[in-house]
């Protein structure tokens, strides 16, 4: 944690902020980047929790019983995980733990991502297998995990890594 307080006060001397105006702006854009991805779980759950109840459900075979499991659960996962900042806020409310809460509301949301893409991957890998068939189905899967990976990590680890200009 020393080292993210550390971080919030060069930014605030960069900026000529005080360290609780950026405390408070870090609040802030973290939880507009949970609003973000909170709603793209949401409608990726309430889809999964509609697919047992439909009639073709029981055709899908063990393949996709465990594909569906595997992406109801992490869809699941991410849904807790992507909240629980919230929870972390609200019990750690006025009690000046700010950087506490975007620490945790940052590796939250890192996981939480990482979650998602795997709920997305598999829900696409569910549809796709019974529309495509199984190995276009991977392969398009593939390159959907690979544009993830790269897009949500990747690239921004890498950009993280070099100097600024």
């Amino acid at each position: 944690m020393a080292e993210k307080l550390f971080d919030a006060e060069r930014s605030a001397l960069a900026r000529g902020e005080t360290l609780d105006q950026v405390l408070d702006r870090n609040v802030n854009e973290v939880l507009q980047e949970i609003r973000v991805a909170i709603t793209a779980v949401q409608v990726l759950f309430a889809f999964l929790l509609t697919l047992p109840f439909q009639a073709r459900f029981a055709d899908l075979g063990v393949f996709g019983t465990a594909v569906y499991s595997v992406t109801m659960t992490s869809t699941g996962l991410a849904t807790v995980v992507l909240i629980a900042p919230v929870s972390f806020h609200r019990m750690l409310f006025r009690r000046r733990q700010k950087a506490a809460i975007v620490q945790f509301a940052d590796r939250s949301l890192m996981i939480g991502l990482g979650l998602l893409l795997v709920g997305v991957v598999s829900a696409v890998l569910l549809v796709l297998d019974v529309v495509l068939g199984r190995w276009p189905a991977i392969a398009v899967c593939a390159a959907i995990g690979v544009v993830g990976l790269t897009t949500w990590y990747l690239l921004p680890l890498r950009r993280r890594t070099e100097r600024p200009s």
